[in-house]
């Protein structure tokens, strides 16, 4: 789980470098082949995002309401 605004920042590099493998593996691939990868690095992907909007979730429940 993501605990801090680093592991945060670190986590979103992450995405970044999976999204470009990805992006590779397709231009490479075409559908039907390397299937399981694809599919793998694309779960890799959407736990990064569920890590995020945890992580972002608890820091809007940290902030003061205003208004």
């Amino acid at each position: 789980m993501i605990a801090n605004p680093t592991e945060y920042e670190k986590a979103q590099e992450e995405i970044h470098i999976l999204e470009e493998r990805l992006a590779r593996l397709q231009q490479t691939h075409p559908i039907g082949s390397k299937g399981f990868t694809k599919a793998g690095i694309r779960k890799m992907i959407a736990r990064l995002h569920e890590e995020l909007a945890v992580y972002e979730a608890s820091e809007e429940a940290k902030q003061p309401v205003s208004g």
